[in-house]
């Protein structure tokens, strides 16, 4: 039985000017893809106005709390003490977000409570990603 947690979380977009527009997100996270961390943004923040999902590797959020982290369309890293900046590139363009280190931290340290590091099973998540990429050719 696959378990999933969720958490809100509170995001500030940076805009272009400089300014923090408030963005609510939530934090997921599923046992059934226990490599994985997901983003989920509601469809009134979206350009197109449906919702949209960020998913990226579990250890890239850890990393990300710690110091610069990432590559490709999704970087982390520290600002300050109190905050993370979560960097996420797409076709459309560029969005800076600020979260609240601490709750980053608790929602990562209530991941590894449902899959321990180092525990996850890396064969049925492999399974399962390529099941989802070539579907049933």
């Amino acid at each position: 039985m696959d378990i999933t947690l969720e958490q809100p979380a509170r995001g500030r977009l940076i805009t272009a000017d400089e300014q923090e527009l408030p963005v609510p997100a939530t934090l997921r996270y599923t046992s059934g893809d226990p490599l994985a961390v997901h983003v989920d943004f509601p469809p009134e923040v979206s350009l197109d106005g449906t919702g949209v999902t960020w998913t990226f590797a579990r250890s890239l959020l850890e990393e990300g709390l710690y110091g610069p982290a990432g590559g490709g369309d999704v970087h982390l890293w520290p600002c300050g003490r109190a905050r993370t900046v979560l960097e996420l590139h797409s076709p459309y363009g560029l969005a800076l977000l600020q979260f609240d280190t601490p709750a980053l931290s608790r929602f990562l340290l209530r991941t590894y409570a449902v899959v321990a590091a180092g525990q996850e099973d890396v064969g049925q998540a492999v399974d399962r990603g390529l099941s989802a990429l070539f579907g049933n050719v």
